[in-house]
């Protein structure tokens, strides 16, 4: 299976790269993973509505390049479905039981999502309905994904 992550920005914290680094080696055993880094857009202060809008579009423009015909897109959206990480495991073992070799996640920059980006995903979901910053939630989702094929395997897992 390969996961790509398509996400807005780059880490600049060393203690966040280290741990993106840290999970990249502990799913070279399970998967094929690819991280892409779209450039973000500088959000003035007291940004009007539509000017953040007009961010956001800009952003998606950069996602939505990335995203591939042939992959199952989930979008991390804070309106979306919050699996339990059981249920997220299920998940991605289903998408390759029917055949799906390719699952693409997708993190917005500090505005979050355009509709368009969210429109092109064939699931939205959550991990909480608090705000994470879009670096840490690279971490975050990348400890899940590896806690996914942790139980898929049958292998120990910390619950």
């Amino acid at each position: 299976m390969k996961i790509s992550i398509i996400c807005v920005g780059k880490i600049k914290e060393k203690y966040f790269r280290d741990a993106v680094a840290e999970y990249e080696k502990r799913l070279s055993k399970y998967c094929k993973l690819e991280i892409i880094e779209v450039a973000d857009e500088k959000t003035p202060d007291h940004a009007s509505e539509l000017v953040e809008e007009q961010i956001k579009a800009k952003e998606a423009e950069r996602i939505l390049r990335h995203i591939k015909e042939d992959a199952y897109v989930y979008s991390l959206e804070i309106l979306g479905e919050k699996p339990d990480s059981v249920g997220f495991a299920g998940q991605i073992e289903r998408l390759g039981i029917q055949g799906k070799s390719h699952i693409q996640f997708i993190i917005g920059g500090s505005l979050g999502l355009h509709q368009s980006v969210s429109r092109a995903a064939d699931k939205a979901i959550s991990f909480s309905d608090m705000t994470f910053p879009h670096q840490m939630m690279r971490v975050i989702l990348l400890e899940q994904i590896y806690r996914s094929y942790r139980i898929i395997m049958g292998e120990p897992y910390h619950k």
